[in-house]
Formats: structure tokens, C-alpha cells, sequence
């Protein structure tokens, strides 16, 4: 029988961003509540301090739920102040690595706050950007960790031009984000195609291409966008989910595919809505896992 599709899940999909101002930040026991009413055994813990930053206490927690952590996103300045990124780093790394998580998954921020606003980055930022990425993978390594690169709005690598340049003068694998490459520009699917290579872990998202194109035009922020639901549910959008599936799969990927649909919380709203949401993505990529000859439900008790 195929391996089954590993299936994780992430607190931004219930809002949980580290944006400040981003929307209401529902309560780690909330989310983790939700994640487990839906069969999901497997996430990234999210921002960082939004989860208790005590290993004992974070594995407790974890455990508590049935919950294994698969690693953390860390959005860090690389082409500035290299020591305080790296230094960032080793702290976060230390604490994935006593939870049992595999990864660090890792963006080049720009140092402002959220993802609305790019300056110009020269030659040598990004040469400081590179070699500081490949010290964050060192510092990775140390703690048993990998490190991966996401590329994602509003942050150094971006389009597919920044994608292609990363590629060629870096050795990190990349965090495939179906969402964040199609409004970057890129075609996921083509990008995985062209480089299976070094695809090395996959954050699944569906995105409006009517609204990522205002987004690229410039016409909206990035922040409004959500907030405009750019974000739907796994095969309701314009990304080929099926296709990447299929692509990566027979590649040979067999790492964590997790669901991460952008969303901002009102102050009001109950996680409801987050959650009925991420049900049907897990609905949709059980039926890709049935076409593919796995019919168990395939993000339970991985």
C-alpha cells in the first residue's frame, strides 16, 4: 500500500500570525483543540511566543493533545544584523529540536513589521542574506535540525526571478508555499517540476488569482487581501493542488505537506469558521490521496 500522505497543520490557519496588528489571536488551547476535532496529529508551532517557550512546558502541552511538532517558521533580517538572526536562531532551534520537530522553516524578512512593505535590497544584503542562511542551516544542523527557505510576500525572495537567484547561490532546500509563490509570481506547479531537487518541505494553500493579481499590481496590501479572502479552501482556488500532489509524489517527496490558509481573526468571530475551512481541505486532499491508491484517512495518527 502507498505511503499515505503526511498531513500537519499550522496556527496561522486559525489567524495566529506574527504580525502585530494582524486580527485577534485565539488562544493556543483553543487552537489546539480545533486541531485534534479534526483528526490533525502533526503542526509548526506558529510564531514564536505564541506557544510556551519552555521545552518542558511545550512538550507537555504538545503531549497533552497528541499533537508531534513537525518545526517553526522563523520570518528573520538576514541581510542585517546577521548575529541577532543567528542568534534568534539558535534559540528557536534549540527549543524545536526539544519538542521532536525536524525543521526550521525560514523567510528572508525584510525587518519591518508584516509583509505590506518591500525597500530595495542592494547586492550586498544579499550576499550578507545567503551567508547568513547558510549559518542559520548550521546552526540547524547542530541541534539535529534542517533548515529550509520560504519564500513569501513581503520578503526578500518573493518572485521567481528571487526564487531562481536563491536557487543558484544557496544550497537550502525550499519550503514550496503553493500560495505565496503563485501571488509572488510563480507557477507552483512548474517550480516543482523544474526543481524537484530541491523542494524540501510543502506548505499547501489555495489562493483567488483575481485578488493575487491586485496584489501584485499593487493595487492592495497583502494584509487586505486576506482580509479579502485570497485564501480559500484546498481546490476551490486557482492553484493546481492535484497536479503539485501528484508532481512532488512522483518525484519521490514523501516529507509533510501543511495547511496554512492565511487568515485574520475578527475580535468576534470564534474559531469556527478557521476550522470549517480547514476541514475541507483535509476532505479534499483525502479524496487526492484515495486517487492516488491510499484510502485511510490519511492526516490521523501519522
Amino acid at each position: 500500500m502507498p505511503e499515505p500522505l503526511r498531513i500537519a497543520a499550522a496556527p496561522i490557519s486559525w489567524g495566529v500570525c506574527e504580525v502585530p496588528g494582524w486580527g485577534h489571536v485565539l488562544d493556543a488551547r483553543t487552537v489546539l483543540t480545533e486541531m485534534v476535532a479534526l483528526g490533525i496529529s502533526a503542526m509548526e508551532l506558529g510564531p514564536p511566543g505564541y506557544l510556551p517557550q519552555d521545552p518542558v512546558e511545550l512538550r507537555a502541552l504538545l503531549n497533552g493533545f497528541g499533537i508531534t511538532a513537525v518545526g517553526g517558521f522563523l520570518a528573520l533580517a538576514l541581510h542585517r544584523d546577521p548575529e541577532q538572526a543567528i542568534e534568534a536562531a539558535r534559540t528557536n532551534a534549540a527549543l524545536f529540536a526539544a519538542t521532536g520537530a525536524q525543521m526550521i522553516v525560514l523567510a528572508a524578512a525584510t525587518g519591518l513589521d508584516g509583509y505590506d512593505t518591500r525597500p530595495e535590497l542592494s547586492d550586498k544584503e544579499w550576499q550578507t542574506l545567503i551567508e547568513t542562511a547558510a549559518t542559520i542551516r548550521d546552526v540547524a544542523a547542530e541541534h539535529g535540525l534542517r533548515t529550509v527557505l520560504h519564500p513569501h510576500v513581503g520578503t526578500y525572495i518573493e518572485s521567481e526571478a528571487e526564487v531562481d537567484r536563491f536557487l543558484a547561490d544557496s544550497d537550502l532546500d525550499l519550503c514550496l508555499d503553493t500560495g505565496h509563490l503563485l501571488i509572488g509570481g510563480s507557477d507552483p506547479v512548474r517550480l516543482a517540476q523544474r526543481r524537484p531537487d530541491r523542494i524540501g518541505h510543502i506548505h499547501l494553500k489555495d489562493v483567488r488569482n483575481v485578488i493575487a493579481d491586485q496584489v501584485r499590481s499593487g493595487a492592495i496590501e497583502y494584509s487586505d487581501a486576506v482580509r479579502r479572502g485570497i485564501y480559500v479552501p484546498l481546490g476551490e482556488g486557482d492553484v493546481d493542488i492535484d497536479a503539485l500532489v501528484r508532481s512532488v509524489r512522483a518525484a519521490g517527496y514523501r516529507g509533510w505537506y501543511v495547511i496554512e490558509q492565511d487568515t485574520a481573526v475578527r475580535p468576534d468571530d470564534s474559531a469556527e469558521l478557521p476550522s470549517r475551512d480547514t476541514a475541507r481541505s483535509l476532505a479534499y486532499l483525502a479524496a487526492i490521496g484515495s486517487a492516488l491508491g491510499d484510502a485511510r484517512s490519511h492526516w490521523a495518527r501519522i
